[in-house]
């Protein structure tokens, strides 16, 4: 099987080089500046115990592409037109693109560019994150993805991605509604995302002052309740695994749309929560504290966009 990394940023260069160590045919697409970046230094991933350097296989959206079997699509919301638009020549009529984005939006567009029946479900679960040098830096154990038909039908080609992944290390368990799968992470990248950017701090800052749990369990609540309404409820123990994940003292975990803010980047704060918040208006939820934090965001994200653009990692 023949793959393309769109993206070697935290999630896409993690993935792709679980897959490169494995002996898998691994190409990744990326932008010319993290090319240089990656043809000087290698690809780099540490933490958790890991020091690993690769020599990845790299091209660019001025190359020549070829068709591929499996496209992971790992870069944030905001290049999702422009990556798009960079792996078009990469896909074939028998290419799978596997899209591992929070949030649900990006699966309409990227049916919309090539055709449903190309877009797999996916589902992301890694804590990573890029140092000052664009390396890869693992920050917790978790490495898993999700994969399965829109449609919720087995099929040969998510079996096939399937063992590709756990051959190379990389849990992905058999997920027969991968729809609901999305929904669950979403509300769960929501509710963290939400409370530590509202009340900027990590988990175990805003949970060491007084408030601080009850705001998060009611942002969490919010959340669910639109994934419910949705038809998509969460089960008990996801909810219960999302509550303490927020509310558990001393934590240092953060998301990767609070490390944006705290760098004074975009975040991804309208695929994640403004797509979230316009579907609980559609269905009649109410969400005040999600809103607040839509807005805050927001508000982040049009000073963010006066300042000069800077090129994407992946």
């Amino acid at each position: 099987m023949r793959i393309l990394t769109v993206g070697a940023g935290a999630v896409g260069g993690w993935f792709g080089a679980r897959l490169h160590r494995a002996g898998h045919d691994v190409t990744f697409l990326v932008r010319p500046r993290r090319a240089a970046a990656l043809r000087a230094r290698g690809l780099r991933v540490t933490g958790l115990g890991e020091e690993t350097t690769l020599v990845p296989r790299l091209v660019t959206a001025d190359e020549p592409a070829q068709a591929y079997d499996l496209v992971l699509l790992s870069v944030k919301s905001t290049a999702l037109d422009r990556a798009a638009k960079d792996l078009a020549p990469a896909v074939g009529p028998r290419t799978a693109i596997l899209p591992l984005l929070n949030g649900m939006a990006h699966l309409e567009r990227l049916a919309e560019l090539f055709g449903r029946k190309a877009v797999l479900g996916g589902v992301a679960k890694v804590v990573t994150t890029l140092d000052g040098h664009g390396d890869i830096v693992r920050l917790a154990p978790p490495s898993a993805i999700l994969t399965g038909e829109l449609d919720g039908a087995p099929s040969a080609r998510v079996d096939a991605v399937r063992a590709l992944l756990t051959g190379a290390g990389i849990d992905s368990p058999d997920t027969p509604d991968i729809t609901a799968a999305m929904w669950h992470k979403w509300v769960f990248i929501s509710a963290l995302g939400a409370s530590t950017c509202l009340l900027r701090g990590s988990v175990g800052e805003f949970n060491a002052v007084p408030g601080g749990a009850e705001l998060a369990r009611a942002l969490l609540a919010e959340a669910a309740a639109v994934s419910a309404a949705a038809g998509y409820p969460v089960p008990d123990a996801e909810l219960d695994f999302t509550t303490r994940t927020v509310t558990t003292a001393g934590s240092r975990l953060t998301p990767s749309m609070y490390r944006d803010v705290l760098a004074g980047r975009p975040t991804e704060v309208e695929h994640v929560l403004g797509d979230l918040v316009a579907r609980a208006r559609a269905l009649a939820v109410r969400t005040p504290l999600l809103d607040l934090a839509t807005l805050q965001l927001r508000v982040h994200q049009h000073r963010t966009a006066a300042q000069p653009v800077r090129e994407d990692a992946g």
